[in-house]
């Protein structure tokens, strides 16, 4: 979808989008029976698929309130709005456009921008001003090591993305005779804190489990060419192979691993559904692992979408793009509108640090999971899931008690 198009459709539904170089008039953080929410997010540069994935999950949440009467604040129903500009996928520009948020457009209720990256860079900035950010998209550990307290997170952390299939690669290999030493891990990830983080959370696994590390690569700075690591992966042959690169890394190597005929049994990267690989590459990527933060087949519901089921057909009926499975990006960027709505409500307040209270004391079920933060911010209620792709299909298949299926062992593409 074109930047044009992007704003065109947020402008559809009554939510109000900016170019960046527009002239436009101050804005309170409440005008007349409207709450003004902002994001500086990513509709441009390399970010920008998973940008326009959380973009459409936090209209849709917006689009669902207002018809539902809005946020009800001292005997008043007020309805959300929220004011985007485009990043670039540029942690720098996040910073300069919440610094303009905040500071020309008086907005005082930020929804986060896309990337642990971006996340980063936007976090000392709403810090400096107290203003109060819930976000979706950043779940990078070191986010909640610093001490913020305006920082509020829906979404699990980096570190858990991965580490399932590696405990279940370790379980597999017992069953199958292996000691835990003879099981070989290939690992390549992007260098940019969400990656390092599921990284850091992956060599945890393999040393609780004894595998053996055979590769551990930096994938290039641009996330188009992994043909250096898959050549190392064909001549090593490990068990499992590990990717984090956002969205373009997986689709860059779904489609190398299916051009070099790379057969190692289990596959595990992250940002499967966002990227499409079932939509660009068939049944090549049949068999492949990827952690989602949450899935249709939940039982989690909520008296806005319903339940987890309900809330993936509105969105298909919404959005165009989305037959085979709406990314876990936009169901947690719904989420988090979810999460502002009712602390409004808690508090009763515009004040900024009332709502702040109310945020922080969140304890909430929603069709996205249950949501609970800790003192540093993060989201302590739910966990991460693995799904793998089945005939096209994306199935959970791990933790046990959440499971659809049972895990394809080895992984065969067609």
């Amino acid at each position: 979808m074109s930047l044009r198009k992007t704003l065109l459709s947020t402008l559809a539904i009554g939510v109000t989008a900016f170019a960046v170089n527009a002239v436009n008039p101050a804005f309170a953080k409440v005008e007349g029976d409207t709450i003004i929410l902002g994001s500086a997010i990513s509709f441009t540069g390399k970010y920008s698929t998973n940008g326009i994935h959380a973009k459409n999950g936090y209209n849709l949440a917006v689009k669902r309130v207002n018809e539902m009467g809005g946020v009800k604040v001292g005997g008043k129903a007020y309805k959300l709005q929220i004011i985007y500009y485009d990043d670039e996928s540029t942690p720098a520009r996040t910073a300069q456009l919440l610094e303009r948020l905040i500071k020309q457009d008086e907005v005082k209720f930020m929804l986060g921008p896309y990337s642990s990256a971006t996340t980063t860079a936007a976090a000392p900035i709403t810090e400096k001003y107290k203003i109060p950010m819930i976000e979706a998209e950043g779940a990078a550990r070191s986010l909640f090591t610093k001490g913020y307290r305006y920082l509020f997170a829906v979404l699990s952390t980096a570190e858990q993305y991965l580490a399932s299939s590696v405990a279940l690669a370790a379980e597999i290999g017992a069953k199958s005779g292996k000691k835990p030493g003879d099981i070989k891990v290939a690992m390549a990830f992007e260098n940019d804190p969400f990656s390092l983080d599921v990284r850091a959370g992956v060599l945890e696994d393999i040393e609780k489990h004894g595998l053996k590390t055979v590769i551990d690569d930096k994938l290039p700075r641009d996330l188009s060419d992994m043909a250096a690591t898959l050549t190392k992966v064909r001549a090593l042959k490990p068990d499992l192979l590990l990717v984090s690169g956002h969205s373009k890394g997986a689709a860059t190597a779904a489609r190398q691993i299916k051009e070099m005929k790379i057969d190692t049994p289990l596959v595990a990267m992250t940002h499967c559904e966002s990227s499409k690989i079932v939509n660009k590459y068939g049944g090549s990527v049949d068999g492949f692992l990827c952690p989602t933060q949450w899935s249709e087949t939940l039982t989690n519901s909520d008296q806005y979408f319903g339940s987890a089921g309900d809330f993936d057909k509105t969105f298909k009926a919404t959005y165009e793009g989305y037959e085979k499975s709406v990314p876990y990006q936009s169901a947690q960027a719904a989420a988090a509108v979810l999460v502002w709505k009712e602390a409004f409500e808690r508090a009763q307040s515009f004040d900024t640090e009332k709502v702040r209270d109310a945020i922080s004391a969140t304890d909430m079920k929603t069709f996205y999971g249950n949501i609970k933060f800790s003192k540093a911010g993060n989201n302590i209620a739910k966990p991460m899931f693995l799904r793998q792709i089945q005939n096209g299909d994306y199935h959970v298949v791990a933790p046990t008690e959440f499971a659809v299926k049972p895990i394809e062992y080895p992984r065969k593409a067609k």
